[in-house]
């Protein structure tokens, strides 16, 4: 399976709320860095658990109107196209880093001043 297949199955378990399915594409030491690059999670099962918690760290409303996957060597850029109760549309873009067909690091690129306008 070519790896931008590996992402897109993702944002689909997203989509359905399978994020145990999910979180078997990472590695158990991987690492997640928000929006803002501030915040960082590490490890797969503190990743797991934040995910519990998505509907709070995504603005009300947030829906992703269009997805394209950009492949590289070892790693995947996603294109999102979205919007929310306070946006009418926007682009943010997430970088997956892979080794061995897992993901070990995914990070998140938001203009983060239009991101937190939107709560």
């Amino acid at each position: 399976m070519n790896l931008a297949k590996i992402v897109q199955r993702g944002w689909e378990a997203v989509g359905t709320g399978d994020f145990d399915s999910l979180v078997t594409d990472y590695v158990e030491e991987m690492t997640f860095i928000m929006p803002g690059q501030a915040d960082v999670l590490k490890g797969r099962q503190a990743f797991r658990s934040a995910l519990n918690g998505l509907g709070e760290m995504l603005p009300p409303g947030f829906e992703i109107t269009g997805l394209r996957q950009i492949e590289g060597e070892n790693e995947v850029v996603s294109i999102v196209e979205w919007k929310s109760d306070n946006m009418a549309a926007s682009q943010l873009s997430v970088l997956f880093k892979f080794e061995g067909g897992k993901i070990y690091e995914e990070r998140w690129f938001v203009d983060t001043q239009q991101w937190h306008s939107v709560f």
